[in-house]
């Protein structure tokens, strides 16, 4: 099996540095910070499958909308970005590319060559994964982006997080049985139970 990507620090220290990053995210979304048991508990087993050993080389964050997943995968963005943890072999230092799922299938649409770089990338973030199109046609070809996208991220081992809305039983009726088995495999599911941080809005 490929060496997955940990932290160079124990649970308790990436569990900090990750809260310190989240808030940060959440400050510059001109909001106010406050934390709660969900989000401790969601910055736990993050930081814990981030130091410790595991067979899955993927996270997936799951839950309803406007709970704090998109800013969770910013924040370990920025974590990655302030550390600069070297990578082996004198090669730069681990960064995350993150993409939304809709613009995955816009590049393989529109720019196929930049499409096949985010398939390869050593770290990517694929945010809502579920709102894309699962199939787009081309002159007459009909291509699956982001499953395609998956699959050969599965096969190399390639780190990846990923959001999205769609509860860990919806992944199987969206994508079916093959993708499903291969996620199960792939990545570490983390459910966020809890309701929207975006309440106190004015309503639409």
């Amino acid at each position: 099996m490929k060496e997955r990507f940990k932290l160079p620090m124990a649970e308790e220290e990436a569990y900090a540095y990750l809260l310190a990053e989240f808030m940060v995210e959440v400050e510059n979304r001109h909001r106010t910070f406050c934390s709660n048991e969900y989000l401790e508990t969601q910055l736990h087993d993050i930081a814990n499958w981030l130091t410790s050993p595991s067979s899955h080389f993927g996270i997936m964050l799951c839950g309803g909308c406007g709970n704090g997943k998109s800013t969770m995968l910013k924040a370990f963005q920025k974590l990655l970005n302030d550390l600069r943890i070297p990578k082996p072999h004198n090669d730069g230092t681990y960064g995350i590319q993150i993409v939304d799922a809709k613009y995955i299938v816009y590049q393989c649409k529109n720019n196929y060559d930049a499409y096949r770089n985010l398939i390869k990338v050593d770290m990517l973030g694929i945010d809502d994964l579920g709102t894309e199109p699962s199939e787009v046609m081309d002159y007459g070809n009909v291509y699956t982006p982001v499953i395609d996208l998956l699959t050969k991220r599965y096969e190399e081992q390639l780190f990846t997080v990923i959001t999205t809305n769609l509860a860990p039983q919806q992944i199987r009726g969206h994508y079916g049985d093959r993708i499903a088995d291969r996620l199960n495999e792939m990545v570490k599911k983390i459910v966020f139970n809890n309701g929207t941080y975006r309440t106190n809005i004015s309503s639409i």
